[in-house]
């Protein structure tokens, strides 16, 4: 056939009787619907030809319609003049009373209400007093409680720092020969001689390992850090044109590590910026015996003697 004589001619026919047989099928099983008899609207009323009428069997022709005027019209009149002297009479009184009662139940409803309302209120801020000094009260204990922590942590503090200094102190008298025995002599010594006794000179310094001499600082500094010795002392690298003395304050920790240090303090003679930062550079890379009984930090100071003489 011609029509068909593409693919896509044929796709489409294909496709096109597809949709056309399901169209088919959708209307045949849910196409619209009817009622027969068709569902009824609106109120089933009887037939009749007249306003009125009495009796139980439902004629089929048209049928004439009594009037009886006396009948009707009689008990109607008598009717309505009862009951309208009953309501003149009786309308007034009742309406006052229950206006009245209604006002009365209003007044004493307004009041309860004001009673209830008032009593909630001073129960609500009766509870919201409670509620706020709860909460000052708690902030009250929690305050003191962290001062009380704060004071023995400060006092365990002070104990640990004091403990310290009695056995730093303790060491340093145990370096400088020992207690008094009860004759007045030192125990103990230090020398290279094989004779008792501290050999060296009443100026001197405790970390200096020279015995002779007329005591002082030395070439190299004069280290000073409790009983702890010096293991390295570096050499200033000089290149300044001044000459002086400058002290240091260093800061060494447990393992010997300078940790800070502050040229320039007092007894220093020259605080020329140049001498400053040589001394600190030296300082730094100065190391110290390692002490685990010591504080954190150990104060002590170095004295370094820049010279211009060959």
């Amino acid at each position: 056939m011609e029509f068909l004589d593409t693919v896509h001619k044929r796709k489409s026919a294909t496709v096109t009787s597809i949709i056309m047989v399901l169209l088919l099928l959708l209307i045949f099983f849910f196409g619209m619907t009817y009622m027969d008899p068709p569902i009824e609207s609106g109120i089933a009323v009887n037939f009749g030809t007249s306003e009125v009428g009495s009796g139980n069997i439902q004629p089929k022709e048209p049928v004439k319609t009594e009037v009886n005027p006396v009948v009707e019209e009689a008990p109607e009149e008598v009717k309505e003049e009862v009951v309208e002297e009953e309501v003149e009479e009786a309308a007034p009184v009742e309406e006052t009373q229950v206006e009245e009662v209604l006002t009365q139940d209003s007044e004493e409803s307004i009041l309860m209400k004001q009673k209830e309302d008032e009593r909630k209120k001073l129960e609500e801020d009766r509870l919201a007093q409670e509620e706020a000094d709860r909460l000052v009260q708690e902030e009250a204990d929690r305050i003191k409680k962290a001062q009380e922590e704060a004071d023995r942590i400060a006092k365990e503090e002070a104990d640990r720092i004091a403990q310290e200094e009695a056995d730093k102190k303790a060491k340093l008298d145990a370096q400088m020969s020992g207690l008094i025995n009860s004759e007045g002599v030192k125990a103990g010594g230090e020398g290279n001689d094989n004779v008792g006794g501290d050999k060296g000179k009443v100026t001197g310094d405790l970390n200096a390992s020279g015995y002779s001499g007329n005591g002082g600082s030395g070439g190299d500094g004069n280290y000073q850090l409790g009983g702890r010795r010096p293991l390295e002392r570096p050499t200033p690298v000089y290149e300044c044109e001044e000459e002086g003395l400058v002290v240091v304050t260093i800061e060494v920790n447990r393992a010997g590590k300078v940790i800070k240090a502050t040229p320039g303090i007092k007894g220093s003679t020259n605080t020329a910026a140049c001498l400053l930062s040589r001394a600190k550079e030296a300082a730094l890379k100065t190391t110290w015996e390692p002490d685990e009984n010591a504080g954190v930090k150990q104060i002590g100071i170095i004295k370094y003697r820049f010279s211009l003489a060959n």
